[in-house]
């Protein structure tokens, strides 16, 4: 089993902080994102030889800084998003793997959870994650990655989920067994016969589909999909007021 890393962006609404260097690269709580990200890989038993990059925007700089990771790059980052990435590394998918965003910190349980989990395809869910959307002017509740769950079994994943209806949001960490990585690209590929060029999902087109679009197209096709509860300890930076807000939300406590 693989880790992959989806880390292909710039992170433009992240303005001046990526100028020069990728999005993971930012630093939050004191140290690059990718920093965290690896720590929670290897706390889930990935080692660094395990873990692949997909990089894009600005690559040379993070091979320079991480040698011992592999490399996938997506050469069109600028024309695709979430999904198309990821199946960039499809080779390394066959086996099973752990994915995650590259602009996201979260406690380092979550990877092991997720590996543990016997369900084929499992998604890291935060139950607390209406906190982190107070305040939050740039980046809207309108925009989170929610899902509806009937106990462990999720039933819808969408951003047009009303926030009174879901019962958490994806927060970009995935996990599918060989058999649920075998299902992943064949769903991949017969939509992209279909849809390739044309609106997919909530009017996105192919090209620019969500990895969310990808799961509720599965699950509408019959595919189990499993939560893996968070209740807290993740949060998203993808905006500089997300940033100025890192600390408050990791600790609660802090005062602004």
């Amino acid at each position: 089993m693989k880790a992959v890393i989806i880390g292909a962006g710039r992170g433009s609404r992240l303005r001046h902080l990526t100028n020069e260097i990728p999005k993971t690269l930012v630093p939050v709580l004191g140290r690059p994102m990718l920093d965290s990200i690896l720590e929670a890989l290897e706390f889930g038993g990935f080692s660094r030889q395990d873990v692949v990059f997909i990089c894009g925007y600005r690559n040379e700089v993070i091979r320079e800084r991480y040698p011992d990771l592999t490399y996938v790059e997506n050469k069109d980052w600028e024309n695709n998003n979430i999904l198309l990435s990821l199946l960039t590394a499809r080779e390394q998918l066959k086996e099973g793997f752990v994915s995650t965003y590259a602009d996201i910190v979260y406690r380092k349980e979550i990877v092991r959870d997720l590996v543990n989990t016997a369900h084929d395809i499992a998604v890291a869910n935060d139950t607390d994650w209406r906190r982190r959307y107070h305040g939050r002017s740039e980046h809207p509740e309108t925009d989170a990655e929610k899902l509806r769950a009937e106990g462990e079994v999720v039933v819808e994943m969408s951003r047009r989920i009303k926030s009174e209806a879901a019962q958490g949001e994806f927060i970009g960490v995935m996990k599918m067994s060989a058999a649920g990585a075998a299902n992943l690209i064949r769903a991949f590929d017969a939509a992209q016969k279909i849809y390739q060029g044309r609106v997919f999902r909530e009017g996105r087109t192919f090209e620019k589909a969500y990895l969310i679009d990808m799961l509720q197209h599965m699950l509408e096709a019959g595919s189990p999909i499993h939560r893996v509860d968070t209740h807290g300890g993740y949060m998203e930076i993808d905006t500089l007021q997300d940033a100025s807000l890192a600390e408050k939300w990791w600790n609660p406590t802090t005062s602004t």
